[in-house]
């Protein structure tokens, strides 16, 4: 990449690519804006890497120039280590006991800036390797380490316990934080909003949360006509959408886009 001032074009691209989605953001970082995001759906029956190439093709503006580009990994193939527990030297064995991992399985970590811990996870390499060809080189990331760690930003100086819940199409991630402090996440995939609320209701009890008191915030695809949503509040008093209010006035974007882009805009 050109950093050179005389060189620079001041455009950052963020790429959001799950096995049923992409999304992408591209960003004017001089006049802080966001000039085009798009989101395009993915068949898990279909190989990842012919559907990547299938949206290059459409959306031409992939291969512009860019100072900048991060790719978030949107997989749940991930657990969160304390710093004091930490071996960069056994990366899978954090992994062995919530996700099942093989001997050929790559694994990559963030570092979470300020929380003295690490996001490990085994990245797309496939989607690494196709990138490579195209832009040489790229930051990548899990698309969780941005979601904890901005929520943990956002439970400052809150000493009462939050539940995040972080809404997508096929999963869900659940969020337990205290004044800047990770007290669970965890990953659920669901079918039906009876799994979602199942879930939820399960792991506040073996956190011994009571659903009469405590705050539950959702974000990510969901408003409160979602079904997910309604069935939830009927068992949770104190439910609400989170408010991205930071977010969106950055972006100059809706409260429901950035609820729904929350970790893309994030990044």
């Amino acid at each position: 990449m050109n950093e050179t001032i005389t060189t620079k074009n001041y455009k950052k691209l963020s790429m959001q690519i799950a096995q049923s989605e992409m999304s992408f953001c591209c960003f004017d970082t001089l006049n802080q804006e966001i000039t085009d995001y798009h989101s395009i759906a993915f068949s898990v029956l279909k190989p990842l890497e012919d559907q990547l190439w299938k949206t290059f093709v459409n959306h031409p503006e992939l291969m512009n120039d860019y100072d900048e580009i991060v790719v978030l990994h949107d997989n749940s193939l991930n657990t969160f280590v304390p710093n004091a527990l930490f071996d960069e030297e056994f990366l899978g064995s954090y992994l062995q006991y919530s996700t099942k991992v093989f001997d050929t399985d790559f694994f990559a970590f963030d570092t979470i800036e300020n929380y003295d811990m690490n996001n490990v996870y085994v990245p797309f390499m496939d989607v690494n390797n196709f990138l490579i060809d195209r832009y040489g080189s790229f930051e990548y990331k899990n698309t969780n380490s941005i979601l904890v760690s901005k929520l943990l930003d956002a439970s400052k100086n809150i000493d009462d316990k939050q539940v995040f819940v972080h809404l997508q199409s096929t999963h869900f991630e659940i969020v337990v934080v205290k004044n800047q402090k990770l007290l669970l996440y965890n990953s659920f995939e669901y079918n039906t909003p009876e799994d979602f609320l199942y879930y939820l209701l399960f792991t506040l009890e073996q956190l011994q949360l009571n659903p009469e008191f405590i705050k539950v915030c959702l974000l990510g695809r969901v408003s409160e006509d979602n079904p997910c949503y309604s069935i939830a509040y009927k068992y949770i008093r104190n439910l609400t959408l989170f408010d991205p209010y930071m977010l969106a006035d950055r972006w100059n974007k809706s409260t429901e886009e950035s609820l729904k882009h929350f970790i893309l805009f994030n990044s």
